[in-house]
């Protein structure tokens, strides 16, 4: 009888030892919104998402704390099948960084977001360089909730939408405490979660120039969009097709 040579055995087994292994698929999509926005900011790229056959959850933030947040997001996770993937908007990545150490948690997707390491805030990621334009327009309430103005919503959050829309994001935002710019993240679930990172290249909102060092970091997978900070509402096909890969769809 013809027999191998010992050594392609010896190539075989360890080729096989290299090899990722399957990771078990994923069930549900919880999706994260952003500041001055709602569950809403999802409506174009769930109907894609649920089409493939996911169970898509929206999360509704009261965004009044990086602990009440991560508190809502955590809620969603124990609710659904997993495992789960999570998606997060804008301030949402800090969200779903921290929020994604629960094992039910396989994957993270951010979206023209921020990807915080360990023990950073968003003051301390600013520190030392410009303001974002929308800092100087916001209107602060007596709780310390800021608002957008519609005209800072047309020119730097949502500035390739149509002229209704961008009247519809500016009535429904939803108001972020400007307290939570000094919450800090315990541990961020990229450190040993797989990531994927939607860069727009025209977000004023968030430097896109900022995004591609936080996703280099986080070694996430980049794609890079010509979009708004909204990239999920102008570019929704764009942005279910990532998070479709991340979620293990060809």
């Amino acid at each position: 009888m013809f027999k191998l040579p010992a050594s392609l055995f010896v190539l075989a087994s360890a080729t096989a030892a290299s090899a990722d292994p399957p990771r078990t698929p994923i069930k549900t999509i919880v999706l994260v919104h952003g500041a001055f926005a709602d569950g809403s900011s999802w409506d174009r790229v769930t109907p894609l998402l649920e089409a493939k056959g996911f169970r898509v959850v929206s999360v509704h933030e009261p965004l009044s704390s990086l602990e009440a947040d991560v508190a809502a997001t955590k809620r969603a996770i124990e609710v659904s099948p997993g495992p789960v993937l999570l998606v997060g908007h804008s301030y949402g990545g800090f969200v779903i960084t921290e929020a994604g150490t629960n094992d039910k948690v396989s994957g993270l997707v951010y979206v023209s977001a921020f990807a915080p390491d360990n023990g950073e805030s968003i003051s301390g990621m600013f520190k030392g360089k410009p303001a974002p334009n929308w800092t100087k327009t916001a209107v602060i309430d007596s709780a310390g909730f800021a608002w957008l103005p519609r005209a800072t919503v047309a020119s730097d959050f949502a500035q390739d939408l149509p002229d209704g829309e961008i009247d519809l994001l500016t009535a429904k935002q939803g108001p972020l405490a400007m307290k939570i710019f000094d919450d800090k993240i315990s541990t961020a679930a990229w450190h040993t979660k797989p990531s994927w990172f939607i860069r727009p290249e025209q977000d004023h909102m968030i430097d896109p120039g900022a995004q591609a060092t936080m996703a280099k970091r986080a070694g996430s997978k980049l794609t890079s969009i010509k979009a708004s900070h909204v990239v999920m509402l102008s570019h929704p096909k764009e942005v279910a097709a990532v998070i479709l890969q991340a979620a293990g769809v060809n």
